[in-house]
Formats: C-alpha cells, sequence, structure tokens
C-alpha cells in the first residue's frame, strides 16, 4: 500500500513540475522556472530555436526546448531522491523513496525512448529524401541543345490546331533543328503544317526530317487589353510564365527581356507532375489554321475587320501531349488501382505547388494533361496557370478587400472556403487546401463517375452550400482507402481536411505499405525499415528498366518528398480509419 501512494505522490509531483514549466513564462527566465540559486540552469540545445513556445527545426520533431529542460530538471531531481533515499542510509531506502524514484525514472527513460526513435526515424527520412531528390530531377527539355534559339515565331513548323480555351489556342509544332533522336509523344496526330502567316512543312521538308510529328505544342494566347509591346505583354501575362524554365525567360531577339518586378508572379520550381514552359516570347499574331472559325473576334483587324484583338502577343512552347484528362475519361476506363495513382499524380503535383507558395485555382480534367508510359498507363501533367496566384508577398493568403479581387477561374470546383468568402478589410482567403479540394471532386471523373459539382438537376452539388451527406458514394470496386479519402478531401472546412502532402502519403501507403499497416501498434522503426526496403526496390526497378514506369515513378516522388511527421499522420489517419470499418 506504501507503494502504491508513494508512486502517485511521485507521479503527481511530476505532473505538478510538468505545469510548472509549462505554464505561464517567468519574467526573468522565460519558462516560470526557479533561477540558478534552485540548481537548474537554462543551457541551450544546438538544433533547437530558441524563445518561449520556439519548435525544433529538425524534421518530425516538435518538442518546445521548455520540455528538454524539464526532462534535465527531473532527471536531476530524480538523482537527488536518490541520494536522499539511498545513499543517505547504509540499508537503503524504503520502499517511499524506491517508488518515488521509480515514477521517475519511469517517465525520463521512456521521453528518452521516444525521443531516439524520432530522431533515427527523421535521420533515415531526411537520407532517403536527400538520395531520391537526386534521382527525381527532370531530364534536359527537347530544346536544351539550342539554348539561344527557339524565341522566335518563324523558327517554328506549326501544325494543326490541338484545341482552345476561354484565353488562347494550342498548335502542334516543331523545329527542322530538333534532334533526329528525339522521343514523340505517343499517339501524337502526324498532320502537315499549314496555314498563313505560319511556316509549312512542304514534301521535301517532311522527307527530310524523316517525320512530320510535331513532338511540342505552341500555345498563342488572345490579347484583347494587354497593349502591343512586348514589356506590357508579359507583365499582364505573367501568370503563364509562372511554370516557365529558366532558359525560357531568357529573352527574345531583338525584343526586350522579361524582367521579373518585385511584385510579380513566383517561378515554379519544376515537378514531373506540372507542365514546363520551354519558351516564351512575343510575336506578331499570325492566321493560324481555323482561326477565322474559332476565334475571329479575338484576331486583330488585319486579319479579321471586326477582331478586337491587338496585333502582338504572348505565345508559349510546351511538350506535346495526346490528350486532356477529359479526352482520355472519355475513350479508357482506368481500373481501380490505375484510377488511384491518377489521383495520387494530381496531388503530388498540388503537394509541390504548396510547397512552393502557389494555387492553381483552375483545376478541372480540361487543364490535366495525359501521356503513357510504355505499358499503356497514364501519366498525368497540371498545366494552364493562367489564373495562379503566385504572388510573393502574400503567399497562399489572398486579401479579399473587394468582389473586384480576382478568386480563381472554374467557379464549379471553387473550394467552399473560396466560394463562400466575403469581402472585407480584413478578409482574407486561404488557399492551402483550396486545389486539393479540386482534386477531390476530379477523384469522381478518374473513378468512372459525373462529377457532382457540374451539371444540372437533383445530383448537382454546389461547393457554397452542399452537405457532406450529400456527397455520391464511390463504386464498391474502388478501394476503401481511396473512399475514405476522397470524402476526406471533400470536407467543407479546410481545417477538418488532410494536406495534399498527408494525402499523398496516405494513398502511397495504401498502395505499397500493407506490410506495416496491420500492426497495431505500429512504430517507428518499423515504418523506417519499410522505407529502406521500398528504397532498395525503387532503386533496383529504375536501374533494371530502360524507361521508369508510372509506378516507380511515383515512388521515387514519394521517397523525394518524404517526411516523417507527415508520414505519420497519414498512417494514423489510415489506421483510424480501418479500424472504424
Amino acid at each position: 500500500m506504501a507503494v502504491r501512494q508513494a508512486l502517485g505522490s511521485g507521479l503527481q509531483l511530476g505532473r505538478a513540475l510538468l505545469l510548472r514549466f509549462t505554464g505561464k513564462p517567468g519574467r526573468a527566465y522565460g519558462w516560470g522556472r526557479p533561477g540558478p540559486a534552485a540548481g537548474w540552469v537554462r543551457r541551450e540545445r544546438p538544433g533547437w530555436a530558441a524563445g518561449p513556445g520556439a519548435e525544433s527545426r529538425r524534421v518530425g520533431l516538435r518538442l518546445p526546448d521548455r520540455f528538454h529542460f524539464f526532462r534535465q530538471s527531473v532527471a536531476g531531481l530524480a538523482a537527488r531522491l536518490q541520494r536522499q533515499f539511498v545513499v543517505r542510509a547504509r540499508g537503503g531506502a524504503g520502499p517511499c523513496g524506491r517508488a518515488v524514484f521509480l515514477a521517475f525514472g519511469l517517465g525520463v527513460g521512456l521521453i528518452e525512448e521516444k525521443q531516439a526513435e524520432s530522431r533515427r526515424a527523421a535521420s533515415a527520412c531526411r537520407e532517403i529524401q536527400a538520395i531520391f531528390t537526386q534521382k527525381s530531377k527532370l531530364g534536359p527539355d527537347p530544346l536544351d541543345t539550342r539554348r539561344w534559339q527557339g524565341f522566335r515565331l518563324e523558327e517554328y513548323l506549326i501544325g494543326q490546331s490541338i484545341g482552345k480555351g476561354c484565353s488562347a489556342a494550342v498548335y502542334e509544332a516543331t523545329t527542322p533543328t530538333l534532334p533526329q533522336n528525339l522521343e514523340v509523344t505517343k499517339n501524337t496526330r502526324l498532320l502537315p503544317g499549314r496555314g498563313p502567316g505560319t511556316s509549312a512543312l512542304g514534301e521535301e521538308q517532311e522527307r527530310a526530317l524523316g517525320s512530320p510529328a510535331f513532338p511540342l505544342a505552341i500555345k498563342m494566347m488572345w490579347n484583347i487589353s494587354a497593349g502591343s509591346s512586348s514589356e506590357a505583354i508579359l507583365n499582364t501575362m505573367s501568370q503563364e510564365l509562372v511554370p516557365a524554365s529558366r532558359v525560357a525567360l531568357a529573352g527574345e531577339y531583338g525584343a526586350v527581356a522579361y524582367r521579373k518586378s518585385k511584385r510579380g508572379p513566383k517561378q515554379l520550381a519544376p515537378h514531373p507532375n506540372i507542365i514546363r514552359v520551354l519558351r516564351a516570347f512575343t510575336s506578331s499574331v499570325p492566321l493560324l489554321p481555323g482561326a477565322l472559325v474559332d476565334y475571329p473576334d479575338v484576331l486583330p483587324p488585319r486579319l479579321h475587320p471586326e477582331g478586337l484583338g491587338h496585333g502582338r502577343t504572348l505565345f508559349l512552347v510546351m511538350k506535346n501531349y495526346p490528350c486532356t484528362l477529359r479526352q482520355y475519361l472519355r475513350t479508357n476506363t482506368p481500373s481501380p488501382r490505375l484510377a488511384t495513382m491518377m489521383m495520387l499524380q494530381l496531388l503530388e503535383g498540388v503537394d509541390h505547388l504548396v510547397q512552393q507558395g502557389i494555387a492553381h485555382r483552375d483545376l478541372k480534367s480540361d487543364n490535366i494533361l495525359v501521356e503513357l508510359d510504355p505499358d499503356g498507363c497514364p501519366w498525368l501533367v497540371i498545366t494552364d496557370f493562367g489564373c495562379c496566384l503566385a504572388d510573393e508577398n502574400i503567399g497562399l493568403h489572398l486579401p479579399f478587400s473587394s468582389w473586384y479581387v480576382d478568386r480563381g477561374g472554374n467557379g464549379c470546383l471553387m473550394a467552399p472556403e473560396v466560394s463562400t468568402a466575403r469581402p472585407g478589410p480584413r478578409a482574407v482567403i486561404d488557399y492551402s487546401k483550396a486545389d486539393a479540394w479540386a482534386v477531390g471532386a476530379i477523384a469522381y471523373e478518374i473513378f468512372g463517375l459525373v462529377n457532382p459539382f457540374y451539371g444540372q438537376g437533383k445530383a448537382h452539388l454546389e461547393s457554397r452550400s452542399y452537405q457532406e451527406a450529400q456527397l455520391p458514394a464511390l463504386p464498391e470496386l474502388v478501394p476503401p482507402d481511396a473512399r475514405q479519402l476522397v470524402r476526406a478531401l471533400l470536407q467543407r472546412e479546410a481545417s477538418k481536411r488532410p494536406s495534399a502532402r498527408v494525402a499523398a502519403n496516405v494513398l502511397h501507403l495504401s498502395l505499397w505499405g500493407e506490410r506495416i499497416l496491420p500492426l497495431k501498434n505500429l512504430k517507428l522503426d518499423k515504418m523506417v525499415g519499410w522505407l529502406l526496403q521500398q528504397s532498395a526496390a525503387t532503386l533496383l526497378a529504375n536501374r533494371l528498366t530502360a524507361k521508369c514506369c508510372v509506378e516507380t515513378k511515383m515512388k521515387m516522388l514519394f521517397l523525394a518528398n518524404l517526411e516523417c511527421e507527415a508520414l505519420c499522420q497519414a498512417a494514423l489517419l489510415l489506421c483510424s480509419w480501418r479500424a472504424a470499418l
């Protein structure tokens, strides 16, 4: 009975110490603890931020400084208790002294063990991340061998129209100077170039090239209000330049170079699931194939008497992809596993945008491009950044002072926190989880259903007013983890949604982490062992195959973005979902 009372006393004393050290900060030492007279001295630990409430900079460790001081203080107090109750008497301490010391020793041991496990996991994640960050770098673009070429429209041979949107038309293109061994996108249409104002491919040129394929695409922006000077055009349409490479912005022959202003948009780092603009330049508007039928009103008056466009505009050169996601889903029904990997690719792309402080704000299946790997698996690429939020000064938090502030493009797939926002002097819209919400809505299309936020009738939902109970159920063939994740991404409250990184980790673990997820008590050491196995298998698969398949590329992206804390959150989320079934 005495031992039990002593254990209780020890735990109460420990709880009192914890409340004391985590309570209101004192004036002298910042944490409300006794001064040096009591024998407790603050010691700075390397790698930890100073200041009350500061958090660790280390990945996966989120313990404040006062917690470490508490641990040291408890250890010192336990040592004094040991001397008091054990050393004082030759015959050893009584049961009360041993019990109090045991209570403190147990607490300190648990803290030390948990921290050691966290340190090992964080260190392993950093090492794995460093390896795969190098492995996941994109290869050279098709125009890298011609670094100072491709900044004039006359250098391109333009073919047929690929498509048009509300602000631009896209055409297939090539250049006679492209290397002969250039990889041509699968399923690209082979059509001869033609049209007034463009360089047409004649029969002799086609024979010289060896193939009339068009590995590039040129996007011609419609210039209604930007004026005709190159500088004005580049500044007005600067959002289109966010995914441009550094070489793309190197400048034009004899024209104004792009000068990035202090308040201009960010430049997005490359990512496999995001389009790369290879060249950006201004030029006179030509009469391209189908222009007089498809978009006569935006042509300049010299090409169409009733046209409203200016004579000069912006051109963007990109890789040519076979189709959009909407076009792909019209003729293909991906398996549940393949559809899950497609959703995962979108989450990886969105997470990269969030990490760069950029919001796309116009995600839809028409703005997602698709190409196929050698096995026919689709690889998804996010494109069309004309509506993006990429301001260096405000990041993902947009001041919403009036209705004139642009909230983004597609109103149907606008997250609830954006569509329901009301302007005011201090109103701010947080876009950090808005694109992830749009991915949850697009997932319905990927899994074979109609997007519930499109269309009309009773089945149609509006982001402003829908309730989560109204969301249609996904087919039973869809993996349960994917079904749960879609519903989680479509939570009305942004604070209840997982981030794009956590959501991507959920799918990674669901697809490839079945070995560790069934464990009732998931330990970090077990997870690190699984990560090391995944790393070795992925590196081996990458070396054994000439062209990396979609699954291997996704594993490499996962390991390149590895964060211990986000991975643990995803594992806990998955375990809670499965326990509730």
